[in-house]
């Protein structure tokens, strides 16, 4: 399979994979749950498995595969002239100057080696102490890299929460990080997994160096590497056809499914790739999140970084689907996985767990397991949100700040409807391409939480809801003329004929989100009855140039989508508690309801010396298991639907 070993070469080599492993040694934090090996009939099923990946072209070629290596090396010496001309500018001696050095690592999915084609490249510049990265990097070594003609879609995002410069190089897509750490000059050699890299750095530096050390540590962890990186690429496949593949979003990045996959691998390391997705499905629908996924004993040390530990931080015990990374210092790489995306997710390993049980019966092929997410035929009520801009470099900045505060929407519309309110957000954008500005969209599916008792005339108003979100979007630091959002209600049948790749036609016709949906307690199914509300004018800012995109409706970034305020009320009240090592922690009720169902309706204390899922073996061999939100059918027969006029 090509592409599915891509060395770093010069760059940077992740550790050798141990090539035989003792079956005495003990993986993880709890022994493992079986040890059994592929059948005959297994070894067939992960044949086919295999070709099936293969003729998906879901591994790159080996010339796209010399090609990074090339785009890495340049960018390498690039690097390192950038430093020497740093040093000397700085005054340093000409020793110095000749000393100066930078190192490129790489992380993330190229590090782990399973990258695909057309996949991004993490990678981490690793300079000396007096190289900051506010004036040196993101202004330096910007405008150098400007000035490279292989450079394109250059943007530097310093304010991220991990700063960033992303761009491609010869049309290599490159996400860069800096990191200085205690050195005068940094070797070629530079051993990144040792502890004492984070001498002497400020929290924002340990971030940037946590990739790294962290790929290294799955590597480390895992007892066949190659059986984990088959798995891997499989199921990130996977989670990009069901359309649960964005950590921006609310779901699951790169380094969760590595974690999720590592600790599968912990707990079966005799078993094949075919026999560990069949695995995963089963083990994580039976996980009772929030407990959390580990890979090692979570470290504290001296050097007193922030450690995910919710015995003593206590909104470390608010996250819903903690998965902690291995490396010190230890944190919860999902913490922005929220109710709605968490039941989205169980829901398809559900479906992914029930289509593997028939290919084990042989009832299916492995592409039945990999048919695309049929998201606008699963949600008859939608919000979207659209961006435009003047040109492509514009939007594409717009668009980066718009997506990373989407999740913040979801959340505030959980809040504001008492989580009666459901979103889950399609990682996918869109494009109308018969716009003559830069113009993309994201949309959202909308329902009623399921098991709700519908209340005559139950509204749902989250008009404030989204102004605040129209607030928080507006604050953009980088913000210019021509930026501009739209957020509409629509109907299944109103979504724009773009989203259909295939050039299924849809009615066009959306009206503004400042409208009502009611909720019609007298038919079976819900329906929505929407009617006009007058609002204000959108405020336009008068020192900036007039959008080049459609003309603005009145609010047209109000929503109003319902609720009676005795509804918000009764689900505000106090929630109950599930205590973890002393931590008072607030729990959705659905998750707590499943946790004494498995506890026989005991509160659960759980011990801080065992994995809090150690009794998983039990129950996959009992076949009694109970995930953290029962899912009773099949999801794509699954379809609760707010209006039955689709």
């Amino acid at each position: 399979m090509a592409g599915s070993n891509s060395p770093n070469s010069s760059v940077s080599s992740p550790p050798p994979p141990p090539e035989q492993n003792q079956p005495s040694k003990h993986w993880g934090v709890t022994k493992s749950l079986s040890h059994v090996g592929p059948t005959n009939v297994d070894i067939h099923r992960n044949r086919e498995l295999q070709k099936f990946l293969l003729d998906s072209g879901i591994y790159e070629s080996a010339e796209e595969s010399a090609k990074r290596e090339l785009v890495l090396e340049k960018l390498k010496q690039i690097v390192k002239v950038w430093v020497k001309q740093l040093t000397r500018i700085k005054g340093y001696s000409d020793q110095m100057v000749e000393d100066a050095n930078a190192a490129i690592f790489t992380f993330g999915s190229y590090r782990l080696g399973v990258h695909g084609p057309g996949s991004d490249i993490d990678t981490l510049c690793v300079g000396p102490s007096y190289i900051n990265r506010e004036e040196d990097f993101f202004y330096g070594l910007h405008c150098i890299l400007n000035e490279i003609e292989e450079v394109t879609e250059l943007q530097p995002i310093p304010d991220a929460r991990v700063p960033v410069m992303k761009f491609k190089f010869d049309g290599i897509p490159i996400d860069l990080l800096y990191a200085s750490v205690s050195l005068l000059v940094v070797p070629d050699d530079f051993d990144i997994s040792n502890i004492s890299v984070l001498y002497n750095i400020d929290e924002t530096t340990a971030c940037s160096l946590n990739g790294c050390r962290v790929a290294d540590q799955i590597l480390k962890l895992v007892p066949n590497v190659e059986n984990f990186r088959t798995t891997l690429q499989c199921l990130k496949f996977w989670a990009k056809r069901r359309g649960i593949y964005s950590n921006v979003m609310g779901f699951l990045g790169g380094v969760n499914w590595a974690i999720l996959v590592a600790r599968l691998c912990q707990f079966y390391p005799q078993a094949n790739p075919s026999m560990l997705v069949y695995r995963f499905f089963r083990v994580y629908t039976m996980w009772r999140w929030p407990n959390a996924v580990t890979l090692c004993e979570i470290e504290h040390n001296a050097l007193g970084f922030t450690v995910w530990d919710p015995r003593i931080n206590a909104w470390d015990g608010l996250h819903l689907m903690p998965i902690i990374t291995p490396a010190y210092p230890c944190m919860n790489s999902s913490y922005n996985v929220s109710a709605s995306t968490l039941r989205v997710m169980l829901e398809q390993f559900q479906f992914g767990k029930n289509i593997c049980e028939d290919i084990e019966l042989n009832k299916l092929k492995w592409s039945a397991l990999f048919e695309p997410y049929s998201f606008f035929e699963s949600y008859k009520n939608f919000l979207q949100v659209e961006m435009i801009a003047s040109d492509l470099d514009d939007l594409r900045s717009w668009k980066g700040w718009v997506e990373s505060r989407l999740r913040q929407l979801i959340l505030k519309i959980e809040r504001d409807t008492g989580e009666i309110l459901q979103c889950h957000p399609n990682p996918r954008d869109y494009a109308d391409s018969s716009k003559q500005c830069a113009h993309s969209a994201f949309f959202m599916g909308l329902q009623r939480k399921q098991g709700e008792v519908v209340q005559e005339g139950q509204q749902f108003d989250i008009r404030k809801t989204v102004d605040e979100f129209r607030h928080q979007i507006k604050s953009y630091l980088y913000r210019k003329p021509g930026m501009e959002i739209y957020v509409s209600h629509v109907r299944r049948k109103q979504i724009p004929s773009y989203a259909y790749p295939e050039g299924y036609k849809r009615n066009r016709n959306t009206k503004p989100i400042n409208e009502v949906l009611q909720v019609d307690k007298m038919s079976t199914v819900s329906v929505l009855k929407r009617k006009k509300i007058d609002g204000p004018e959108l405020e336009r800012s008068p020192e900036k140039r007039a959008s080049v995109g459609p003309k603005l409706q009145d609010s047209v970034l109000s929503e109003r989508i319902c609720a009676r305020s005795s509804v918000v009320e009764k689900a505000s009240m106090i929630r109950p508690c599930v205590f973890v090592d002393g931590v008072n922690k607030q729990v959705d009720p659905t998750i707590l309801k499943n946790v004494r169902l498995a506890s026989n309706g005991r509160d659960m204390k759980l011990d801080r010396d065992k994995e809090p899922n150690a009794t998983v073996a039990m129950v996959l061999k009992s076949g009694e298991g109970v995930g953290s939100e029962l899912v009773q059918t099949n999801v794509m027969s699954n379809r609760l639907s707010l209006t039955s006029n689709a």
